[in-house]
C-alpha cells in the first residue's frame, strides 16, 4: 500500500507541476503531460516498470473519450460522415499501410515485417490529437471533422490488423515485456489466453456473436436506460449515477473485448446510440473527470516509458525513422486533403494533426512480439520510434496555430465545406442568431449554423459552438446544410437584401419550410413577409416591450397593470403590422403611400384608447377590492 501511495504522489504531483506550467507557456496539456513523464521516468528514475503496467489501465481513457465524442454525435450525424468514414479513413489506412511498407522493404525489412511495420505506423494518436482538438476548440472545424473521421476508420482498422499479424508470424515462439521493461522469449505454454465468446467458433458463428453484441448495446441503450436511470433516481444519492456511468463504460469495453472488438469502438457506439437521450448531459458530467485523470495519466506513462539509452546509441536511426514516418504519412495526408477538398487551415491542421504513430501502435508492436512477427531489437526501436512521434505531436500543433495565425494576417481565408445537417439551419450567428441556437440545442434540436463573418464564427468555436464560415445565400452551401430535410430556417443576417434573398430561394426551394427571419424595422419585416417568412421578428420589438413596462412600473403603475398594458400593446401592434403589410407597396416610401399614413394614424388612436380602456379598468378592479379590505387589508367577509 505504501508503494502505491508512493508511486500515486509521484504521478499526481508531476501532473499537477508540470500541465499548469505548460499551458502558462502556451504549450497545451499533452506535452505537459509528456514532459512530466519524461522527468519522473528516463530523468529521475522515480518511476521504473510499474509505468507500463500503469499504461495498460490509464488506455482506459481513450475509451471513455470516445464514449463521450459519441455522447456528442447523433446516429443522423454519424450516417453523414460516412463517406469521410469510409473514403478519407478507408484510404489513408490502406495507402499508409503501403507506403510505409514499401519503405520499409527499401531499408532491407522482410516482407512480412515490412507489412507488420506499415499498420503499425498507419495508425495515428487517438488520445493526443482529440484532446489537443477539444482543448483549442477546432473539433468543429473542417479539419478537425475530418481528423475525427480518421481516427475512429483507424480505430475500426485495428481489428483487421490484430487479426492479420498471425499470418506474418515467421516463427512459433514470440516475445513479451518483462517485468524490468525488457524484451524477453515467450515460450509455447506461456501464451496467456483471455476469455472470449469466439474461440474456437465458425466464421458464421463469429459473426454472429459479434452482430449479436453491437445489437445488444444498440437495444441496451433505446430501451434499457431509462428505467435504469430511474431506479437510480431514486436512490437519491449522486454517486451513483456515477458508478452507473462507469459501469455502463466498463461493461461495454468487456463485452466488445469478449467478441474480439475494439473496446473504443463499442463505447463509441453507445454514445451515438445514447446521443439523443435525456441522460446524456448527466453521463457527460460524471465521465469527464475519469477521462480527464486517465488520459493524462496515459501521457504521463508515454514520457515515462521513452527508452533514451537506446536513443542516445542510435540517434541517427530512430530520428531518421521518426523523420522518415512522419513525412510518408505528412504526404499521404496532404494529398488526401487536396482531393477531399479540404481548404486553407484545415489542411493544414488536418495533415500536421495525423501525421504521428498512435498510442494503438503499442499494442500493435506487443501483439507482434508476442506472435513473433518482430524480433526484439526491431519491437524496441519500433516502441521508441512511436513515442518520438507522439512526443512532437503537440509541437506540430503549435507549429499550426503559428501558421494559421500568419493566414489571418494575409486574409487568406476559404469558405468551409459544409459537410453535417441540421434539424434548424440558422444563417447568421451574430447576437440574434446566438440566442437562438443556445435555446434551440439546449432543448435538444440539431442546428447548422453559417455566418459570412470569419471573426464571429472563430469566435463561437472557441466557445463550442460548431459553425461553417460561407455566405448562407448560397444555395450549394444551403443545400450542404440539409436544406431539402430541415424543419426550420431561421434567417438573422444583417444584410437586408441577403436576408430578403434568403428567403425567397428558401421559400420556392421547400413550399412546406418554416422560415423565421429577423427584421431591422417595420418596412424590412413587410419585405421578409412578402418573401415568404412565416414569422418576422422585429430585432429590437420585444426588448423595447419590457424596457417600457419597467418604465411603467416606475410611473406609479403595479405590475399586473404593466403587464397587461405590454400585452395590449404587443398584439395590437401584431395586427396592425399584417394589415398594413397590405397596404404597403414596395419600391414606395411608407410616407408618400397615403392609404398607409392613413391607416397607420387610426391604429395609433385606436392603440392609444384601447391602452388608456385597460389601466381604467384595472384601476377600478384594484379600489373595488380595496374598498372590501379591512383596515388591516385583509378583505371583509361578507354580511349576508
Amino acid at each position: 500500500m505504501e508503494s502505491f501511495l508512493f508511486q500515486a504522489t509521484i504521478y499526481l504531483g508531476a501532473a499537477v507541476i508540470a500541465v499548469p506550467l505548460a499551458a502558462r507557456l502556451g504549450l497545451g496539456s499533452v506535452l505537459g503531460y509528456l514532459g512530466a513523464g519524461i522527468v519522473i521516468g528516463p530523468l529521475t528514475g522515480l518511476v521504473g516498470s510499474e509505468a507500463q503496467d500503469i499504461q495498460h489501465f490509464a488506455e482506459f481513457g481513450v475509451v471513455m473519450m470516445l464514449f463521450l465524442i459519441g455522447l456528442e454525435l447523433e446516429p443522423r450525424a454519424l450516417w453523414d460522415m460516412r463517406r469521410k468514414l469510409l473514403g478519407l479513413g478507408g484510404m489513408q489506412v490502406l495507402i499508409t499501410t503501403g507506403a510505409i511498407a514499401i519503405a520499409a522493404l527499401l531499408l532491407g525489412f522482410a516482407p512480412t515485417v515490412a507489412l507488420a511495420i506499415g499498420m503499425i505506423f498507419a495508425l495515428s494518436s487517438t488520445a493526443i490529437v482529440l484532446q489537443t482538438l477539444s482543448e483549442k476548440k477546432l473539433m468543429q472545424t473542417g479539419g478537425g471533422r475530418s481528423a475525427f473521421s480518421v481516427l475512429l476508420a483507424q480505430d475500426i482498422a485495428v481489428i483487421p490488423m490484430l487479426a492479420m499479424l498471425p499470418l506474418l508470424a515467421v516463427t512459433g515462439i514470440g516475445m513479451t515485456l518483462a517485468p524490468d521493461g525488457s524484451l524477453q522469449r515467450l515460450a509455447e505454454d506461456d501464451h496467456h489466453h483471455t476469455i472470449s465468446l469466439v474461440d474456437g467458433l465458425p466464421g458464421w458463428g463469429v459473426t454472429l456473436v459479434t452482430v449479436g453484441a453491437v445489437a445488444a448495446i444498440i437495444l441496451t441503450g433505446i430501451y434499457l436506460t431509462r428505467p435504469v436511470f430511474r431506479y437510480i433516481h431514486h436512490a437519491r444519492l449522486p454517486e451513483m449515477y456515477t458508478a452507473l456511468a462507469l459501469l455502463m463504460v466498463v461493461s461495454i469495453a468487456v463485452l466488445m473485448e469478449l467478441v474480439g472488438l475494439s473496446p473504443a469502438l463499442g463505447t463509441f457506439l453507445a454514445g451515438v446510440v445514447l446521443a439523443n437521450s435525456e441522460f446524456r448531459h448527466e453521463l457527460e458530467s460524471d465521465l469527464e473527470p475519469f477521462k480527464g485523470l486517465l488520459l493524462g495519466l496515459f501521457f504521463i506513462t508515454v514520457g515515462a516509458g521513452i527508452n533514451f539509452a537506446l536513443l542516445f546509441d542510435q540517434p541517427g536511426l530512430i530520428l531518421g525513422y521518426t523523420a522518415g514516418m512522419m513525412a510518408i504519412k505528412g504526404v499521404i495526408l496532404l494529398g488526401l486533403a487536396l482531393v477531399f477538398k479540404l481548404r486553407g487551415k484545415d489542411r493544414w491542421l488536418f495533415t500536421l494533426g495525423l501525421a504521428q504513430a498512435g498510442e494503438f501502435g503499442f499494442v500493435l508492436v506487443s501483439f507482434s512480439l508476442t506472435q513473433g512477427v518482430l524480433t526484439p531489437g526491431q519491437g524496441q526501436t519500433l516502441l521508441l520510434v512511436v513515442a518520438m512521434s507522439m512526443l512532437v505531436t503537440p509541437l506540430l500543433f503549435i507549429v499550426y496555430d503559428r501558421f494559421s495565425h500568419m493566414m489571418e494576417d494575409h486574409g487568406d481565408h476559404e469558405e468551409d465545406q459544409v459537410d453535417e445537417t441540421g434539424t434548424v439551419i440558422i444563417a447568421g450567428i451574430g447576437r440574434f442568431g446566438q440566442i437562438v441556437n443556445r435555446l434551440v440545442r439546449s432543448v435538444g434540436f440539431s442546428t447548422i449554423v453559417i455566418d459570412n463573418d470569419l471573426a464571429t464564427v472563430q469566435m463561437m468555436r472557441k466557445f463550442g459552438v460548431r459553425g461553417f464560415f460561407g455566405d448562407p445565400s448560397r444555395p450549394d452551401l444551403l443545400n450542404a446544410a440539409g436544406l431539402a430535410d430541415a424543419r426550420v430556417l431561421v434567417v438573422a443576417l444583417d444584410g437586408k437584401e441577403q436576408a430578403n434573398a434568403l428567403v425567397a430561394y428558401a421559400r420556392k426551394a421547400r413550399p412546406d419550410l418554416h422560415i423565421v427571419a429577423r427584421a431591422r424595422d417595420r418596412v424590412h419585416a413587410y419585405e421578409l413577409n412578402a418573401a415568404g417568412a412565416d414569422d418576422v421578428v422585429r430585432e429590437l420589438f420585444d426588448s423595447s416591450l419590457r424596457a417600457g413596462r419597467y418604465v411603467l412600473e416606475n410611473l406609479g403603475l403595479s405590475e399586473f397593470e404593466s403587464h397587461a398594458a405590454e400585452m395590449e400593446f404587443y398584439h395590437k401592434d401584431r395586427e396592425n403590422l399584417r394589415e398594413l403589410a397590405e397596404l404597403w407597396k414596395p419600391g414606395v416610401k411608407v410616407t408618400d403611400n397615403p392609404a398607409y399614413l392613413a391607416r397607420s394614424k387610426e391604429f395609433n388612436a385606436e392603440l392609444e384608447t384601447a391602452l388608456a380602456a385597460r389601466v381604467q379598468s384595472s384601476d377600478s378592479a384594484a379600489a373595488s377590492d380595496d374598498s372590501r379590505r379591512g383596515p388591516g387589508g385583509r378583505t371583509r367577509k361578507s354580511q349576508g
